[in-house]
C-alpha cells in the first residue's frame, strides 16, 4: 500500500493506496475511517501520479460516491 499524506487536506488524515488490489483506506479528520475495495485501479494510479490533486475530492469521486466500490468501516468515534 502507498500512502498519500503528502498533501494537505482539510477532511483526510491518512489515505492508503493499493493499486493492484484495487483498495484504499482511509482516515478522516473527525475519526471515522473506512477501507475501499473495487476502487478504480487507474484512478488510484492517476491520484498517485497527479501531486497536486485534491485528496477529498479524489476520494468523494472514487470511494464514497462510486456505485461500484464497497465500504467496510474500521473505526468509530
Amino acid at each position: 500500500m502507498f500512502n498519500v499524506t503528502n498533501r494537505t487536506s482539510s477532511a483526510i488524515r491518512c489515505l492508503l493506496v493499493d493499486p493492484i488490489r484495487g483498495t484504499a483506506c482511509v482516515e478522516f479528520k473527525n475519526g471515522y475511517a473506512y477501507s475501499y475495495s473495487n476502487v478504480s485501479r487507474r484512478a488510484i494510479i492517476n491520484l498517485l501520479a497527479q501531486p497536486n490533486m485534491s485528496l477529498g475530492f479524489w476520494v468523494n469521486k472514487n470511494c464514497v460516491n462510486a456505485k461500484r466500490t464497497t465500504t467496510l468501516s474500521l473505526q468509530f468515534v
